[in-house]
């Protein structure tokens, strides 16, 4: 997944902007918030830049600690009212156990999807600023008495779609 990230850095992109569906670990979001991604926990058991990247790509073992430009998530937080949060990246494909969740709210994560991570990780890596935008698309496993349903998740996604575009054409504008 992070071919295209650094693809992208090596044809000269300075900013990686992302969005994603995310689960809400706080009883209080709801599905269809939006919320700029603060850091992250990696918990994927996996990492880009094992093995021997390329010097070039970048220092070997990277900084992350403003994984997430705090310039662009300023951008983002003054364009509309956004929540903003911990996102915890797991392997999946499978949606978390509600015992997954407890534990993720316990180490700080307010949010939990399967991607981002990795992505970030590389883009850092290669010296790209970062922001991502978190779209809640279900309240995770035990925070509600609802049962997950993938179409649902589908759905919230493609409902919000039209609104994510306007922001981001707006933050895009603003630069």
């Amino acid at each position: 997944m992070v071919f295209p990230v650094r693809l992208a850095a090596l044809l000269g992109a300075e900013v990686l902007i992302m969005t994603n569906a995310a689960g809400g670990l706080d009883p209080q979001c709801h599905p269809g918030q939006l919320t700029v991604v603060r850091d992250h926990i990696n918990l994927s058991g996996r990492n880009p830049l094992r093995g021997e990247p390329p010097a070039g790509w970048g220092p070997r073992f990277p900084d992350m600690t403003n994984a997430y430009d705090p310039g662009l998530r300023g951008q983002l937080l003054d364009t509309i009212e956004l929540g903003e949060g911990v996102y915890a990246g797991l392997a999946g494909p499978s949606y978390e156990t509600p015992a997954e969740i407890r534990m993720l709210r316990t180490i700080g994560a307010d949010l939990v999807g399967m991607s981002t991570v990795l992505e970030v990780i590389a883009a850092r890596h290669m010296g790209m600023r970062c922001a991502v935008l978190s779209l809640i698309t279900n309240l995770a496993a035990g925070v509600s008495d609802e049962p997950l349903d993938h179409e649902e998740v589908l759905e919230f996604g493609r409902a919000a779609a039209n609104d994510v575009q306007r922001l981001l054409k707006r933050v895009l504008a603003a630069d």
